[in-house]
């Protein structure tokens, strides 16, 4: 094993050396052989619409066989993108996870950057389900921007999960089974089965159904009097008043391996083949997600430790309808890719640092939010006197309904033609709802709440909002302001406990034409081209505030009645009350934009086996709606809309087969990405925020994957190098008292938040991957032993200077995986061990809320921690 561990960090220059010893007669180089032949084998992938080896794609790839992916454990999107050398991914756990491609990592705006599809149906956003892997052909990911044929959401790469397909005139199944246990935490497991039913000589159904659990690592460990960062737990909530202190325990929740998560689902897809040429697939997929907890630590408490204090759980089920169509129209090929997407999520989640981290900067945040439970009070009247506090800590609860309609129809040219082509259309509308409730518990139900200090809002000479408060008396501490304290009777929740609320509808629709042609200039000599013109219409409506942002007559409308102010507590009826401040005659927030994209390839086929390739190609992200920012004490400040992104990607590549044991192929490109867009929280706004434009970047890049098979050893390696930087300042927003504006300030007088040369956050300058496995016989059966390593150096966590300078950056790391098994007739068994020697390889850090107030309490986010595990499985 140690030997077979430095083999793999030698691997890169073995790699090298085994092109030149193989590379004897490049004129005569055959085609690549059969995986059961002997050699390396092929994948037939659909990148391009079209099916054709990926080594003839002419453009920087991967493509995992569902046999590669098994053979590393793969069971989602955390999993297979760390397998791909320029894939990054942030998020806080299954289901709130994204990935990006080649150091393209925004941080605001309302469309992903990366396209998401399941088969031929797009799926894509912000934090996409956890699709469990199982029973897919294969999974594609697609570098470089892919807007000519897959639009919007694919500005800087696409991933593509493609499932396996009924089989006519064939029955199989199979079922593969597993438990594992997390070397110091919790004990997991799972069962997944297939089946392909064939009816008469027509018709085929395939089905697919799983059951899994993944066992906790993470530890909600007792405080013991103390927070995450040492300090103690009372709270003198009334600036030191002995009669108002509060001291918080999560006794009642604290827990060993508190994160588990549980998953069930299937998919169900039927072919159907009326008449020769044409082809019918309905399908169906659904599946349902429910993970506990935090899935980062705090290094503050401990080694995969946490401090929590209230329930965290997200509840996520989704499901997919397609029905997908092949034809042909005379010699012209038809494809109608019709898809119907709905999702929901509730999520809980312990915000108990929020309120810790804002109370503990004084007055003028929000430490006035001091509230008094009735079994507190003494006295009545202007007598009574509470000094009982609830607990004051605050808690999220959101549910997100999604649905999405998707429909594509595209032709391609005959096959007798002098070239070939693809054109169609694409149409997809999206409507989300989303209920957020930042409250606290019992917040509806207390004797009343008092007003320590006053808020306000002053401006600071270079425009910048900055908060000030003034502390009033507190004699009258907790007596109710008409018998002369401070006390105001009565509770400001909007809705329930929640005090500050976001019950917002979002729309989208896009529309796109589309072409791609590919033309012969000599039988060694292609280019292709490919046009997509796009149309996209986003909107929102709905309501963000607090009580007295609900109750204004000026700038909300009670939707039930039509009256101007909303009276408290809201109905239960979802968004009953609307801002009016869109600066919309419509009351609605819009954003419409039009344009298009394109790319020019050009390859070169050396010899059979060898290519070489450039491709020029564009992408973009389309922009969006900023509504209006009420900041206390000021006014309403208008805020500009932010502008789409653009991505323009110049790539030379080649691919090639040296005999039938070496692959090599790699790609090197420049990036330039034009109008970041970059999320913010404003001061004095109760948490809202709006996104602006952050300037342009540049990435320089390198990618290269190997295969090498030295008879029964072989080693694959794959990485990638990115130069990901600024190109030019990044400005503050500047907010302007005069005009009540908030926009970019393209001459940095309010400061510069990132200089030119600044590198873009969460991409790790290089990322790699190298396995090495050996194939032997024993007896009569057939066995494997291997063992791989992931490595990765550091990468910065904000664009925003200071910002990232609280967060400090994540330290570079390598983790080994090694695995073994054996094999006979139509049985297999593996037992392997992930992350061997348990390090704590961290992907990202994020914060509770905005990172200049909240990086005191942030939290680390790292590959999976050790890891055993057996599995089972039978293919009949």
């Amino acid at each position: 094993m140690i030997a077979l561990s430095a083999a793999t960090f030698l691997t890169p220059f073995a790699l090298v050396g085994a092109a030149h010893a193989a590379d004897t007669d490049a004129a005569a180089d055959p085609a690549p052989a059969a995986a059961d032949g002997g050699g390396l084998g092929d994948i037939v992938v659909t990148a391009t619409r079209r099916s054709e080896s990926v080594q003839k794609v002419p453009i920087s790839m991967q493509a995992l066989s569902m046999e590669k992916m098994a053979e590393r454990n793969v069971k989602g999107m955390s999993d297979f993108a760390l397998l791909m050398p320029s894939v990054s991914f942030a998020g806080l756990g299954p289901g709130r996870q994204t990935a990006y491609f080649r150091g393209i990592v925004p941080a605001g705006g309302t469309y992903a950057s990366v396209g998401y599809y399941l088969d031929d149906i797009p799926i894509t956003g912000t934090g996409v389900p956890d699709i469990f892997v199982y029973d897919m052909e294969r999974v594609e990911g697609l570098s470089g921007p892919q807007g000519t044929l897959y639009g919007a959401g694919s500005l800087a790469g696409t991933i593509r999960m493609i499932t396996n397909k009924p089989k006519l005139g064939k029955f199989e199944w199979g079922y593969d089974t597993e438990g594992n246990k997390y070397g110091k935490g919790a004990f997991g497991g799972q069962i997944a089965t297939y089946a392909n039913i064939p009816f008469g000589d027509k018709i085929a159904a395939r089905v697919m159904g799983f059951y899994r659990k993944e066992g906790g690592y993470v530890d909600n460990t007792p405080n013991n009097g103390k927070f995450n960062n040492g300090k103690s737990s009372t709270l003198a909530m009334g600036d030191g008043n002995p009669g108002t202190n509060y001291t918080l325990s999560n006794a009642a929740i604290a827990k060993k391996d508190y994160n588990p998560v549980y998953m069930y689902g299937g998919r169900v897809q039927v072919l159907w083949e009326p008449t020769p040429g044409w082809q019918i697939t309905p399908q169906l997929a659904a599946q349902s997600q429910t993970a506990y907890g935090y899935f980062g630590y705090d290094p503050r408490v401990g080694d995969l430790q946490v401090h929590d204090y209230d329930l965290t759980r997200r509840q996520d089920a989704w499901y997919q309808g397609a029905l997908s169509v092949h034809g042909h129209i005379g010699d012209f090929d038809l494809v109608s890719s019709t898809g119907y997407f709905g999702r929901k999520v509730h999520l809980q989640n312990d915000y108990t640092y929020y309120t810790v981290t804002y109370d503990n900067f004084g007055p003028g945040y929000e430490n006035y939010l001091q509230f008094f439970s009735k079994d507190g009070c003494t006295g009545s009247g202007a007598s009574q006197k509470c000094n009982k506090l609830i607990n004051p800590t605050q808690y999220f609860e959101g549910w997100t309904y999604s649905e999405k309609f998707t429909q594509e129809l595209r032709f391609a040219t005959p096959k007798s033609w002098p070239f070939d082509a693809s054109f169609g259309g694409f149409y997809q509308w999206q409507k989300t709802e989303n209920n957020n409730y930042y409250g606290i518990h019992g917040l509806a139900d207390i004797a009343g709440y008092t007003k320590a200090c006053s808020y306000s809002v002053t401006f600071n000479p270079d425009g910048t909002p900055a908060c000030q408060g003034n502390v009033t008396t507190l004699a009258g501490f907790g007596v109710p302001t008409t018998a002369g304290g401070t006390m105001v009777v009565g509770s400001p929740a909007v809705k329930g406990d929640g005090f500050y609320i976001n019950e917002n509808n979002q729309y989208t629709h896009d529309a796109a034409l589309f072409f791609e042609g590919h033309y012969n200039i000599t039988p060694k000599l292609k280019i292709t081209g490919g046009v997509r013109y796009f149309w996209t219409d986003y909107w929102t409506t709905g309501f963000a505030g607090v009580a007295a942002s609900a109750r204004n007559t000026t700038t909300t409308k009670n939707m039930l009645t039509g009256a101007m102010g909303c009276t408290l507590p809201l109905p239960t009826e979802r968004l009953t009350c609307r801002n009016t401040n869109m600066l919309d005659p419509n009351e609605i927030g819009r954003y419409k934009e039009q344009g298009e994209t394109h790319k020019i390839v050009v390859n070169y086929q050396l010899t059979p086996s060898k290519m070489l390739y450039a491709n020029y190609s564009t992408g973009f992200r389309p922009g969006g709606y900023n509504r209006p920012l009420r900041v206390s004490k000021v006014g309403v400040f208008a805020v500009d809309p932010f502008k789409s992104e653009t991505l323009t990607n110049y790539e030379l590549g080649f691919k090639t087969q040296w005999g039938s044991n070496f692959r090599l192929n790699g790609a090197l490109y420049m990036e330039e990405w034009n109008n970041i867009q970059y999320s913010v929280v404003v001061a004095g706004t109760q948490g809202a925020g709006m996104t602006g434009n952050a300037g342009k970047a540049k990435v320089y890049g390198v990618e290269y994957d190997a295969e090498l098979k030295l008879g029964k050893v072989t080693i694959t390696s794959s990485g990638a190098y990115n130069r990901a930087r600024l190109d030019g300042n990044f400005c503050n927003f500047k907010a302007d008292p005069t005009t009540l504006t908030i926009a970019a300030d393209p001459t940095c007088s309010s400061g510069v938040a990132a200089a030119s040369g600044t590198r873009l956050p969460r991409q790790p300058e290089f990322k790699g991957n190298t396995s090495v496995r050996y194939d032997t016989e024993i007896g009569n059966f057939k066995a494997y032993l291997l063992g791989s390593i992931l490595y990765q150096t550091n990468a910065t966590q904000d664009l925003k200077y200071s910002n990232n300078l609280l967060l400090g950056n994540t330290a570079g790391f390598a983790t080994m995986d090694f695995s073994g098994g054996i094999k006979k007739d139509n049985w297999a068994f593996d037992i392997y061990i992930q992350n061997a020697f348990d390090g704590r390889g961290a992907l990202t850090t994020n914060t509770f809320c905005s990172i200049d107030f909240c990086s005191g309490s942030s939290r680390s986010f790292t590959v999976r921690p050790q890891v055993f595990g057996i599995k089972f499985g039978q293919k009949f």
